[in-house]
């Protein structure tokens, strides 16, 4: 296929017609199956695109390849290797036939089951809402090519077995490319039996990555690589306050830099276009915009957390509910307040997209997690149909959240300035058609939104004599990421403000929960773990604080309210086992320890860290204990939950943006500070064996992080952190 190009099947495709996968090297199989959250029906083809919705694919080709069409996007954290092992198992291949491929941008065969209908990678949910679909997938693939084996040579199909790639039976071998010609012919069995667990012998064993070596030697394509013949680049100058708009624009010194080809407003702000980023920036840097603010952000960070603080002493929308918190009484209180600031995703690959513009069909090439919404967004913004715009999935650098927006941002300027091009009054029209390829700099990204909400928690805890936990109260203040989009819920609470929060792994007879959801022109949005992010901090720290309060060990302190919750209580265990939490530490040195679950993962850390004779905290050791389920891919797992443990402690360190008047004050790396290479910790990371389903581990590895480290710096320091990132509270 040509670079960054999909095709996927035309509506109304025959049975057979679909079912055959042509080119140079001849006919393959390709297999797919109908979803329907109830039931499943192997099918070898589209009878008719009413009838069924296709989810996943696996194409075996005459030259022995197995190519599984990957419907989630490749950012990082290991689908084209854990989706692809998946097939691979059970169609019982040889891990070096296997390939991966980013599916086409299309919702009716590669939805997201747990989105609903729609294509889309987030919430941990790759390999969780695939591990079924493409196990049957593989097991019916298998199933077919075992049946074009007994046709070929005149034996049952029960004297034929399947091992790395080889069919065989007897003295009659065949490879799957040998077969696949025939096997397309064949009716497709109803369904087919899965392997037993316990018989794997390629999930759950190390696996080289699939993406690896294109990445490292340069072949990986991403969206900046992408060259279209004509191609211009573009870069926007945006409002430096949110919310405002542009009022008068002075372009002639832009328009004179050399290279520069045009400026031409959009709904977001003004677009610089030219033959090169350089000439770009540079036209962007002589551009003299004035802007409407009249409806934009204009408080400062401490204006809004004063704001929200004052919400604190008012009960807000009920989340939960348990016993009755305000009858204990003659209790001791606890009480605490926490801080969390906005912060930026941040991704190593900053946003950037090619459109091309005609007037029947928009083509786009992006590192694209929302596809079915981006394509909604970009069709409107064209004044075309979703069928009209095709998508085309390149790899990522990154992402955390950010390149999965209801609204499209990125997506929505690049066609904005691809359909100002195509105005009449712009250069006579002669730049209708030419594509655009919008880039966003580092800065452009710091500045541009989308952050982790702001948030204030309020806590307070009632304790009996004997240091039980008699009542718990937590109050959260903070921006709604789902309002006004296709996840919101009129009327009840924002899941993700809460989520980590509304339920917990501790047994407390009386327990509430509240929200107060508030608004403003800064733009946010799910950022990695999402609402855990900061509601695991104040639970987990709480937690450690009360037991300090009860005078108990904070391990001995979870075990027993955790009692309930056995799940927690064995991920918690372990972990401190492996840490040897009862061992001694040098001297300057102290343990801490968090559990979180989020997206159907539990996570426990114990973080040891240490202070110098300057005072400075280090983070030395972290070990972790996860259960995920089937560990379907260890290494990535490992890797997810070392890369979880960087992101996050860099968040908690450092991790802040802040506004002056509305104005963000970070702009790069040297102000909006991650994690050095040198601050990294020592990490292990222990995997609880499980034959249940797979579930999240790209997002769960953050949110325990930064709770484990703040309780070691109080059991260190005896300092409790409670407004981040720590860099404002000690030295760092």
């Amino acid at each position: 296929m040509p670079d960054g190009h999909m095709t996927q099947s035309p509506e109304g495709a025959s049975r057979r017609r679909f079912l055959q996968v042509t080119g140079g090297a001849g006919v393959g199989l390709m297999v797919g199956f109908t979803w329907t959250g109830t039931s499943r029906r192997a099918e070898a083809a589209a009878v008719a695109a009413k009838a069924f919705e296709p989810n996943a694919f696996v194409k075996v080709a005459p030259d022995n390849t197995v190519t599984v069409l990957i419907k989630h996007l490749e950012m990082g954290q290991g689908v084209f290797t854990g989706l692809t092992a998946i097939v691979a198992e059970e169609i019982d291949a040889d891990w070096a036939q296997m390939r991966a491929e980013h599916a086409p941008a299309n919702a009716k065969l590669y939805n997201n089951t747990a989105f609903g209908p729609i294509q889309g990678t987030g919430g941990s949910t790759s390999v969780y809402n695939s591990w079924t679909q493409l196990r049957q997938a593989g097991a019916t693939a298998r199933a077919l090519l075992v049946a074009a084996a007994a046709q070929t040579w005149g034996v049952p199909a029960s004297a034929i077995t399947v091992s790395k790639g080889v069919v065989s039976s007897g003295t009659h071998k065949a490879t799957f490319g040998d077969l696949a010609a025939t096997a397309a012919t064949l009716p497709v069995p109803a369904d087919v039996p899965l392997k037993d667990p316990k018989s794997f012998t390629l999930v759950g064993t190390k696996l080289p990555r699939k993406d690896s070596a294109e990445k490292t030697t340069g072949k990986a394509t991403f969206a900046i690589d992408v060259v279209q013949p004509g191609m211009l680049v573009a870069v926007v100058q945006r409002p430096p306050r949110f919310g405002a708009t542009a009022q008068t624009i002075d372009a002639k010194a832009a328009k004179a830099v050399k290279g520069v080809v045009e400026v031409v407003e959009i709904p977001r702000g003004v677009a610089v276009l030219a033959t090169s980023y350089w000439a770009a920036h540079q036209g962007r840097e002589a551009l003299k915009v004035t802007w409407d603010e009249s409806k934009a952000e204009k408080r400062g960070t401490d204006a809004i957390i004063a704001d929200y603080k004052a919400l604190l002493p008012k009960p807000g929308q009920l989340v939960t509910k348990e016993g009755d918190v305000d009858a204990v009484k003659g209790a001791k209180t606890v009480k605490a307040e926490f801080t969390f600031p906005y912060l930026a995703h941040a991704p190593m690959e900053p946003l950037t997209c090619v459109v091309k513009l005609d007037k029947d069909a928009c083509e786009i090439w992006a590192g694209d997690q929302f596809q079915t919404i981006d394509q909604g967004n970009a069709a409107k913004t064209a004044g075309l149909k979703p069928e009209q715009v095709t998508i085309h999935t390149v790899y990522a650098g990154g992402s955390f959240g950010r390149r999965a927006n209801v609204e499209s941002d990125y997506i929505v300027e690049g066609v904005s300035i691809a359909k100002a091009l195509a105005d009449a009054k712009v250069q006579g029209g002669k730049l209708a058609g030419r594509p655009v390829k919008l880039i966003w700099s580092r800065e452009d990204d710091v500045r541009g939104g989308r952050y982790r909400p702001l948030y204030v928690h309020g806590m307070e805890a009632k304790l009996g004599a004997d240091g039980g936990v008699l009542a718990w109260r937590h109050r959260i203040v903070g921006q709604s990421i789902m309002a006004g989009g296709p996840f919101d819920q009129p009327g009840k609470p924002d899941a993700t403000s809460v989520e980590g929060a509304a339920e917990i792994p501790y047994t407390i007879p009386n327990r509430l929960v509240d929200l107060h959801t508030t608004t403003s022109p800064v733009p946010v949005l799910w950022w990695r773990s999402v609402g855990s992010t900061h509601t695991a901090f104040a639970v987990e720290t709480f937690i450690d604080e009360l037991a300090a309060e009860a005078k108990q060990d904070p391990v001995a302190f979870r075990r027993t309210l955790m009692e309930k919750h056995p799940r927690h209580l064995a991920v918690l265990n372990l972990a401190v086992e492996k840490a040897g939490w009862d061992k001694p530490l040098p001297k300057g040195w102290a343990r801490g320890v968090a559990v979180a679950e989020s997206f159907r993962s539990v996570v426990a850390h114990v973080a040891e860290v240490s202070q110098d004779d300057k005072g400075r905290i280090k983070v030395e050791r972290v070990v972790c204990a996860v259960d995920c389920g089937i560990a379907v891919t260890p290494d990535v797992v490992k890797a997810q939950m070392e890369g979880g443990i960087g992101f996050g402690l860099g968040a908690v360190m450092f991790g802040a943006i802040t506004m002056t008047d509305g104005v963000v004050d970070q702009s790069n790396f040297d102000s909006y500070r991650c994690l050095r290479i040198d601050e990294m910790p020592k990490v292990e990371v222990h995997i609880v064996p499980s034959a249940n389903p797979p579930t999240g581990v790209g997002e769960p590895g953050v949110p325990p992080l930064g709770p484990a480290v703040a309780n070691a710096i109080a059991a260190l320091t005896g300092k409790r952190i409670r407004d981040l990132p720590f860099a404002g509270s000690v030295s760092v």
